[in-house]
């Protein structure tokens, strides 16, 4: 059981939008991730400890997503409420950061939310593990804080490089756990 203390964690959930929700994921369904979210934010809001809820907005007109030469152009084509956090996932005193990239601290202010808080351990989950997940992980880590990232709270577009990233890369730079490995004391 990995115990954290409530006074200096923080839960940070990526991308529970209801576009994201709607993607087919691996290997847990977004469902079950969703659910795994709701669970862990209503057990940190029980620990008085401050629970993030990120989402990715690139603008109407897609004028705030990232620039730069790649071999994939991202969709463009996204319904109207894509950007919209699950129904009835945000509750009163939660924090929102919204971010045009796929990592939840360039460009934001969730690193002032946080250590204004006093916020030494972000506990992270969401979806996508290889990109939102990853991403925040892996800066939250190179901001100085201690991570930890919840498997069974994650997903990916894919098994294999969700399972890729929990096997080769969380265990460098986080903690890896479960939802029901994790305690708030």
């Amino acid at each position: 059981m990995l115990a954290l203390d409530p006074k200096t964690t923080a839960l940070v959930l990526i991308d529970l939008q209801k576009g994201i929700l709607a993607m087919n994921t691996a290997p847990h369904a977004s469902a079950d991730v969703l659910a795994k979210g709701r669970q862990l934010a209503d057990a940190f809001r029980k620990a008085d400890a401050p629970v993030v809820f990120v989402n990715v907005d690139f603008g109407p007109d897609f004028g705030d997503a990232p620039r730069g030469l790649t071999d994939t152009a991202a969709g463009r084509n996204y319904p109207e409420d894509w950007t919209v956090l699950a129904e009835g996932l945000q509750q009163p005193g939660d924090l929102t950061v919204t971010k045009h990239q796929w990592g939840a601290f360039h460009g934001t202010d969730l690193d002032v939310k946080l250590r204004r808080r006093g916020i030494q351990t972000i506990v992270v989950g969401g979806i996508a593990t290889n990109f939102g997940v990853e991403s925040t992980v892996r800066a939250g880590w190179e901001h100085g804080y201690n991570m930890v990232v919840v498997e069974d709270a994650s997903t990916g577009v894919a098994a294999e490089l969700h399972d890729m990233a929990f096997k080769f890369i969380f265990p460098r730079i986080a903690r890896v756990t479960t939802t029901a490995g994790l305690s708030l004391d």
